[in-house]
């Protein structure tokens, strides 16, 4: 059983959100509606690393609700959607809040995520990513899959070691 290691200086988590905080799939409504099915182990990480003073950012290359409820409920710090070209915003990111490579983590699960997890020291994917993903120099690999308890085993990972 392969476990996530990260170090205590983590102080934000920047995260894709389909394929790692859900299933990556989409269901379709009768009236062309688009929804996403959440895991409350997923969402319970949310609320962790948000006790915990972990900060949090979600780059997304679609729009969706689902985002919009949890940027909401859990005050996410950064929330950027329909983003197509990820790394520019995570560069911001890391310049605004004047984080070093060993204070923030990256979670991405396909080829639109390739060049932040390059960018990233600490990096994570989760199983059912690509191979170019999964192969990537340094990545882990969570043991849950996307939208079943992956973004939950790194939010475990990262305030377990604060208590």
């Amino acid at each position: 059983m392969r476990k996530i290691k990260l170090p205590e200086t983590i102080k934000m988590v920047i995260t894709d959100f389909d394929g790692v905080v859900t299933d990556n799939c989409v269901y379709i409504g009768e009236d062309f509606s688009m929804s996403r099915k959440l895991n409350f182990k997923d969402v319970m990480g949310f609320s962790l690393l948000k006790k915990s003073g972990i900060k949090m950012a979600i780059i997304s290359g679609e729009k969706n609700s689902a985002i919009d409820l949890l940027a909401r409920k859990f005050l996410i710090e950064e929330v950027h959607q329909d983003i197509r070209i990820k790394i520019n915003v995570l560069q911001s990111i890391v310049e605004k809040y004047s984080l070093t490579q060993n204070e923030y983590v990256y979670i991405g699960d396909d080829v639109n995520d390739l060049e932040c997890l390059n960018y990233a020291k600490y990096k994570i994917t989760v199983p059912h990513a690509p191979d170019k993903v999964k192969k990537l120099r340094g990545i882990q690999i969570t043991q849950h899959d996307g939208g079943d308890g992956a973004f939950r085993e790194v939010a475990d990972c990262l305030t377990d070691s604060k208590k």
